[in-house]
C-alpha cells in the first residue's frame, strides 16, 4: 500500500485561463504555467520533500502535464494514457457558458456528460487504475495530470461515485496528497498552491 500518491495539475495554459475544456487538444503551457511548474519544483526539492527520493513518478502523455513534470524537476516520468484529461468530445474547446448555449442552461458536466466524448464511467475507470497501481507500491507515488481526471481519481481514493468530484475543485499547478488516515483513504492536502503565493 502507497504512503501517499501526490497530484499535480499541470500549469496555466490559455485554455485554462479562459475556462475552455482541454480535453486532448494538446494545448502548450503559457509562460505563466511554466513558471508555476518551476515553482512547484523549487517546493518539492526542499524539505520536507527532499525531492522526494525514491518516488515513482508518472505523467499523462499530454504535453502541458509532461512540460510541468520536466520543469517540476522529474524529467524521468513514465508516461500513462491512464492520465489523460477526459475526452470532452463535442464539447473540447468550449466554455461552460457555450455549451449550456447547446444542451441547455442546467447543463451540469457531473451528472449530464459530454456529447460524443468519453462517459465519466470511462473516466472513472482510468482513475481506478491509478488508484489500483498507487496502493500496489510500497512507496510515495507522484502524477502530473490535468484537472478533471485528477479530481476524479480524488473522488475513487476516497470511495465515492466519480460525481463527487464536482465537490473537489483544482487549480493550475496545485500541489494534492492523498494518503491515509486510521487505515482509511484520506486527503492529506489539496489544491494547495503556497507554493505560487
Amino acid at each position: 500500500m502507497a504512503p501517499r500518491i501526490l497530484l499535480v495539475r499541470h500549469g496555466q495554459t490559455e485554455w485554462s485561463m479562459t475556462g475552455q475544456h482541454t480535453g486532448r487538444t494538446d494545448v502548450p503551457l503559457l509562460d505563466e504555467g511554466r513558471r508555476m511548474a518551476k515553482l512547484l519544483g523549487e517546493r518539492l526539492h526542499r524539505a520536507p520533500w527532499n525531492g522526494l527520493p525514491g518516488v515513482e513518478v508518472r505523467t499523462s502523455p499530454l504535453s502541458r502535464a509532461r512540460e510541468t513534470c520536466e520543469l517540476a524537476g522529474f524529467g524521468s516520468a513514465t508516461s500513462w494514457d491512464a492520465l489523460m484529461e477526459w475526452d470532452y468530445g463535442a464539447y473540447e474547446g468550449l466554455t461552460p457558458a457555450r455549451i449550456r448555449e447547446r444542451a441547455g442552461d442546467d447543463w451540469f458536466i457531473w451528472r449530464d456528460g459530454v456529447a460524443d466524448g468519453e462517459p465519466l464511467e470511462h473516466v472513472a475507470a482510468r482513475a481506478d487504475e491509478v488508484v489500483e497501481w498507487a496502493r500496489s507500491a510500497d512507496r510515495d507515488v507522484l502524477v502530473f495530470a490535468h484537472g478533471h481526471i485528477l479530481r476524479v481519481l480524488g473522488a475513487r481514493w476516497l470511495g465515492y461515485e466519480p460525481a463527487f468530484a464536482a465537490r473537489l475543485r483544482l487549480d493550475p499547478a496545485s500541489l494534492s496528497i492523498l494518503g491515509w488516515a486510521y487505515g482509511e483513504p484520506a486527503i492529506e492536502r489539496w489544491n494547495d498552491t503556497g507554493h505560487l503565493d
